[in-house]
């Protein structure tokens, strides 16, 4: 018996714990629903108006929702729970659009519903928020990101002219083809990732930098992850840049340190001795190249839905 209350008890915290976790999903109030206050007073009444337009004129429902944040709550998850809420678009027609905005997590999202996925793509709605809303959001300008995003989704959706859309795209791709395309993470995160993975990485650079023989094979070795894993943090663009640094870096700081003093002493104790200690660690030569060991105590590392299409961004 008091086996089953515990297991009860821990099941009823552990329902209250998600209950607490997930983000509130605000009442609908109008078309533009600013619950974090980001926006100016004229600018919520001009998208409110813009809005009532489209609609008018396509039947489409578009609504606007900002909240300063959803906590650890995924971006595509909340949006979807508001818009499966808010039931925006006709029943018939699955025809809504929830655009939302989280200024403090520094997260955004597009959530297309079934009936306008076709005409508002995924890949779209990607480049309405990278192009479009971003450069504004980076600025803290939030009246012109978001009524230049909701701008740009109507032209989309009338089939007006989006040549200005396609050439602020072309301009960011042309301008981040040289820069970092930042992933899909809010900044928290990449600072938690990058501690780690920098951490783990750049402690095998370090030992292969500072440790003769053995060294080179960790250089080689290292290739493919300091050509990978920064991509998580760093974006392609930044993960290209990391590698081009490691692999002309590494070989020159070898080089500098080849002529120091303790440095040819390592060398030489590898040769006669087959072992070395530098910084406290303990270096072995072997038949495969070499290893390393600590010579320390060690160490360690309105009817409508949605079918989830869209997009999501991060500024």
């Amino acid at each position: 018996m008091k086996t089953t209350s515990k297991i009860f008890l821990q099941l009823s915290l552990l329902f209250a714990i998600t209950l607490l976790s997930a983000a509130e999903i605000p009442y609908l109030t109008g078309r533009v629903t600013d619950n974090a206050e980001i926006l100016s007073e004229s600018t919520r009444r001009s998208l409110t108006a813009v809005l009532k337009e489209h609609e008018d004129r396509t039947r489409n429902q578009i609504a606007v929702l900002t909240v300063a944040t959803i906590g650890g709550e995924s971006i595509e998850e909340y949006a979807a729970d508001v818009f499966e809420a808010w039931k925006l678009g006709r029943k018939d027609e699955d025809n809504g659009i929830l655009i939302v905005v989280v200024p403090n997590d520094r997260r955004m999202r597009i959530e297309v519903g079934y009936g306008l996925e076709a005409t508002l793509t995924d890949a779209m709605a990607g480049r309405i928020i990278q192009s479009v809303m971003t450069p504004r959001f980076r600025n803290g300008d939030y009246d012109g990101g978001i009524t230049d995003g909701v701008r740009a989704v109507i032209d989309v959706l009338e089939g007006g002219d989006t040549g200005d859309i396609q050439s602020n795209i072309t301009a960011a791709e042309e301008s981040e083809s040289l820069g970092f395309d930042t992933p899909d993470l809010p900044i928290t995160e990449r600072i938690l990732l990058g501690a780690f993975i920098f951490g783990i990485i750049g402690l095998f650079t370090v030992i292969g930098v500072l440790t003769p023989g053995v060294g080179w094979f960790l250089y080689f070795f290292l290739i493919p992850f300091w050509a990978m894993f920064p991509i998580i943090v760093l974006g392609t663009g930044g993960a290209l840049v990391c590698l081009i640094t490691y692999l002309i870096a590494f070989p020159v700081a070898k080089l500098l340190l080849k002529n120091t003093g303790w440095y040819k002493k390592a060398k030489e104790d590898l040769r006669t001795k087959g072992k070395a200690s530098i910084g406290g660690f303990s270096f072995s030569s072997g038949g495969s190249g070499g290893s390393w060991s600590s010579g320390s105590s060690g160490f360690s590392g309105g009817g409508g839905s949605s079918g989830g299409g869209g997009a999501s961004g991060s500024w």
